[in-house]
């Protein structure tokens, strides 16, 4: 009789340093937060404060507030953290709406730019002139709503953050949690993640247009650090608990024993405009258009996605200028609102069909 084979589970790899601050260095840079001069007058409450506050880091207060998953999960007596539960029950709501034949269309438009008016450009984003193209183009289409997600607020709004993504992919796929459980990390002062907000409305959208300017051949860092948080939409474990939190070894154990990779936000329909001033737009185009692919959305069609510049290699001083000037730029951008919206409501009336909707992937991942 033939032994069953027996697999053995790779090594967790460990190495890079302990990362840990002394009690001088962690008091430094927290009281940065303070060094207006304004904070003199409670400095006895400050100096109370930092005492908790370096307890808490010395402790690891990763998620201070937790309660029993309950029987939806694997193990229901697993404690998670209440604000990831919080999330989900958020996503959950936004799933219903979406699965809701009564309820409207939506589509949902990324501005990509970094670029604000009231912060130091002094100017808004050519970006979001595209995007107030595309909502015109949304909002007067019968039976639509428009969900506009302006990503320059990162830069422009107090408390908005979107936290870089710790590749937990890499170790295992079901170490990814959906929605992502990285954060909030009380511990080290990781909180007011914007996601736990942006999850659910990608999850509501039954469209998503994203407008982004070129910088320096890539995305914008606002629009990348949702790419990058956005993982766990494409194979994420809905399950903390069937790896008992953050466990290494048992979510190794796990994708080898046969994971499924789902696909959390497939089905909705895409498009994509990029705009630059020298170069780099159309592998940008590519890039978010794979992306998007690769997450199992659909693109609307062969008008959905564009590439364009907008006063090539003219100086920065007179871009917008440059855009007044492009009538067809902007009526391009039109039709890629336009595009998406008609694929919605035919997705929507159940008369968009996919000849590759149910081929069955051999490389998932």
């Amino acid at each position: 009789m033939t032994e069953p084979v027996r697999r053995v589970l790779p090594v967790v790899r460990k190495g890079q340093g302990n990362v840990k601050l002394q009690k001088d260095e962690f008091e430094r840079r927290y009281r940065e937060r303070f060094y207006d001069p304004s904070f003199d007058v409670v400095s006895a409450e400050l100096d109370r404060i930092v005492e908790i506050a370096w307890k808490n880091y010395d402790e690891y207060h990763t998620s201070p507030r937790t309660r029993k998953a309950g029987h939806e999960f694997a193990n229901p007596d697993f404690y998670l953290p209440v604000e990831w539960l919080e999330t989900r029950d958020r996503i959950l709501e936004a799933g219903k709406k979406h699965d809701d034949p009564a309820s409207p269309r939506r589509v949902l438009l990324v501005c990509g730019s970094s670029r604000h008016d009231e912060t130091c450009p002094g100017e808004m984003s050519k970006t979001f002139r595209l995007t107030q193209l595309a909502r015109e183009i949304v909002e007067a289409s019968t039976g639509f709503e428009c969900d506009v997600l302006d990503l320059s607020h990162l830069t422009a709004q107090y408390g908005r953050q979107i936290h870089p993504c710790k590749a937990c992919v890499a170790t295992a796929m079901p170490l990814c949690n959906w929605p992502c459980s990285c954060y909030p990390n009380h511990a080290l002062g990781q909180v007011n993640d914007w996601m736990n907000e942006l999850y659910p409305r990608w999850v509501a959208a039954h469209g998503v247009i994203i407008l982004t300017s070129v910088n320096w051949y890539q995305a914008p860092s606002v629009l990348k650090q949702m790419i990058d948080r956005l993982v766990c939409a494409d194979g994420g474990n809905p399950d903390p608990t069937r790896t008992h939190g953050k466990n290494p070894e048992e979510a190794k154990a796990l994708e080898l024993a046969g994971w499924d990779f789902p696909k959390h936000l497939a089905g909705r329909l895409f498009g994509v405009v990029v705009h630059g001033d020298a170069a780099g737009t159309e592998v940008l185009r590519r890039n978010l258009t794979d992306w998007l692919l690769d997450m199992d959305l659909v693109r609307a069609g062969n008008g959905a996605t564009l590439d364009r510049y907008v006063g090539y290699y003219e100086p920065y001083a007179t871009s917008h200028e440059a855009l007044d000037r492009d009538t067809a730029v902007q009526e391009e951008t039109r039709n890629v609102a336009r595009s998406v919206v008609e694929a919605v409501r035919l997705a929507r009336d159940g008369k968009y069909e996919r000849p590759d909707e149910n081929l069955h992937s051999v490389r998932p991942k």
